[in-house]
């Protein structure tokens, strides 16, 4: 069935990286902190764990120019956007509510990338991408506007087009660069623009929530978003964004063993849309010359 086997790889690649990510949902909803000091701690440590790492691989964290290093700075300041307005969904409502707000970004990676990286529209994309709204909307509850979960779903949005920008900005330097030390820069940038957060909370809390934050900043972070930025190398960022579209299906999943959140029959028909979508853009990446 797999003809070019070390395409069958990126897509495995691909598809652990968003399992990785996944985690983001469970833990969010388990750290009981501010979403601004949770993602500050979080990328701290990441930070850290990323340079002795770089500097144990022998990773060249030199950036050739202004020009990619600006476009680095604007991607951890769209990335930090990204990951607090995610954790403040979490707060708001739920993990499936949050990351299906979020999973409107392939749609809007898709409108997105023909403009601003002048690459070719493709159709199937957008219809792929369709199928994954189709998907959203059965796997969405019925929302109340008047609670909470408006508030939930309005950031969710807002943390996909944040995160659709980010990955259309990394595209091009993903070519040039380390995806470690992309990463590496981009968290930096995250930890330093959160820095104040740590004037306004209670470390003693911080030191309680200790594990979550490390498995957050390590597995979450450091390993899961540098394998889905390589897989960049391998994809478009809109057959990237779809095929990541798995992470709703294993985000409640990971809700049902560690939450105990319950999938309803809507839910299950809104994944196999979803999973739907995976499996035709990997088919159609495996028939790519």
């Amino acid at each position: 069935m797999f003809k070019n086997s070390q395409q069958l790889t990126n897509i495995l690649q691909l598809n652990f990286a968003v399992l990785l990510i996944s985690t983001s949902g469970v833990l969010g909803r388990y750290i009981m902190l501010h979403p601004a000091v949770t993602i500050f701690y979080r990328t701290l440590i990441a930070s850290m764990v990323f340079y002795l790492f770089c500097r144990w691989r022998k990773i060249d964290l030199r950036i050739e120019n202004k020009r990619d290093l600006l476009k680095i700075i604007i991607a951890g300041v769209l990335l930090g956007g990204h990951w607090v307005t995610y954790f403040f969904s979490l707060q708001f409502s739920n993990v499936a509510i949050a990351l299906l707000s979020l999973f409107t970004y392939p749609v809007i990676t898709s409108l997105l990338e023909p403009f601003i990286l002048k690459t070719e529209f493709n159709k199937i994309h957008l219809l792929l991408g369709i199928l994954v709204l189709g998907g959203v909307y059965f796997l969405s509850p019925d929302l109340d506007f008047e609670n909470s979960y408006f508030l939930a779903v309005i950031l969710g949005v807002v943390s996909a087009v944040l995160y659709a920008l980010r990955n259309i900005l990394m595209k091009r330097e993903v070519e040039k660069y380390n995806g470690t030390s992309l990463m590496f820069y981009q968290i930096v940038v995250v930890a330093f623009c959160l820095f104040p957060a740590v004037f306004f909370s209670d470390f003693s809390e911080v030191v309680q929530q200790w594990q979550p934050l490390l498995i957050l900043a390590v597995l979450t972070t450091c390993i899961g978003h540098t394998l889905f930025l390589l897989s960049f190398r391998n994809f478009t960022i809109t057959a990237a964004s779809i095929m990541s579209s798995m992470q709703p299906v294993y985000g409640i999943i990971l809700g049902i063993f560690f939450l105990n959140e319950i999938p309803s029959l809507k839910t299950l028909v809104g994944g196999l849309l979803i999973i739907s979508a995976v499996l035709i853009e990997s088919s159609l990446s495996l028939r790519k010359k």
